[in-house]
């Protein structure tokens, strides 16, 4: 049952994606990204955020005309929301995400320390980038899926575990129950160019909400960037929660041969809900106290070649979580993204 469902979510993400290709106008770039979150990527940890895997399709410019403006002009309806009629693509997303306490050996799990917490999930994204002197980016994003059991999540660390000669990890049998998920954002992002239109140095402030029974949150933060590259994003992809960009891209502003951008940057957020912390919503599970105040900082570069691949490469710096969390956590990240 498992796989089938696994295979059903493979399945909406590829019809979807060939439809929102079907509907090709403006600028028919095509992007697919793989994004690796890890907290043992670039450094010996393995504990709380300690694995994550995102794959998405950002499909073509919805042209004038098109059908597809009909889910843009919908939500236009909303005071300042989609309101500048600019640039607009959809994003389609596949998912992994999991959780574990700091000692995994240990059976059953340290109460007081992280529960055990896997997260399998596909959604969509609306995109649109307003024109002027100070760009903007709104992004509205619905993620659906499952936590507990059925996200798959023991089976891949335990099976990759296995074959690199690592500990398995013992207590997964106390993992958070199965519980359908739902999240949905919306936020904006500003593209301040500091030196002037088309140069080197850049803001990028961004501020933007999600509610969910799995997480619920609203934050606001920014990138400094400096590179030749800037118009072609607002940032690197990342999972949620987190800070950098969305799946948008400018295909006309890809560099021609080679471009790159350097980042660092900060954000807070006021955490009302976070199921992987909290627990299940309607079931007893393991839980710890949450923070409501968290915040990430982030340093890295991108590269772009030959407009068909880019890289990102980044390491994020996130304060605890839950009382008692022995000291913040490190990610490292990792994308590759194809453009055609």
């Amino acid at each position: 049952m498992i796989r089938r469902g696994l295979l059903f979510w493979i399945l909406v993400v590829i019809l979807v994606s060939l439809t929102v290709t079907a509907a090709r106008a403006g600028d028919k770039t095509e992007r697919f990204t793989a994004l690796e979150e890890n907290d043992s990527l670039y450094f010996n940890t393995d504990r709380h955020f300690t694995q994550g895997l995102r794959l998405s399709y950002t499909g073509p410019e919805v042209g004038d005309g098109s059908g597809w403006n009909d889910p843009f002009d919908f939500l236009g309806g909303i005071p300042t929301v989609f309101a500048d009629g600019g640039k607009r693509r959809y994003a389609v997303i596949l998912g992994q995400s999991f959780f574990t306490p700091e000692d995994i050996a240990r059976n059953p799990p340290d109460p007081a320390d992280r529960p055990y917490a896997g997260w399998l999930y596909a959604g969509a994204g609306l995109l649109e980038e307003g024109g002027g002197a100070i760009a903007t980016l709104e992004n509205a994003e619905i993620l659906i899926g499952v936590v507990g059991p059925a996200a798959l999540a023991e089976e891949v660390q335990n099976d990759y575990h296995q074959l690199i000669g690592a500990k398995s990890a013992g207590g997964w049998d106390s993992q958070l129950k199965n519980e359908p998920g739902l999240m949905v954002t919306y936020e904006r992002y500003w593209r301040v160019p500091v030196t002037g239109t088309g140069g080197l140095l850049d803001v990028v402030p961004r501020a933007g909400a999600t509610v969910g029974n799995v997480m619920t949150y609203g934050q606001a933060g920014g990138l400094l960037r400096f590179g030749n590259a800037l118009d072609a994003d607002y940032g690197p992809v990342r999972i949620r929660p987190a800070l950098s960009g969305t799946d948008y891209f400018d295909g006309a502003a890809l560099p021609k041969a080679f471009g790159y951008y350097v980042y660092a940057g900060a954000v807070g957020r006021v955490v009302g809900l976070n199921i992987f912390l909290d627990g299940n919503s309607f079931r007893k599970s393991p839980s710890v106290e949450k923070k409501n105040l968290v915040a990430d900082v982030e340093g890295g570069f991108a590269m772009f070649f030959w407009e068909i691949v880019k890289v990102d490469f980044s390491v994020v710096r996130r304060s605890e979580e839950f009382d008692g969390q022995n000291g913040a956590d490190v990610i490292g990240t990792a994308s590759l993204s194809a453009m055609w």
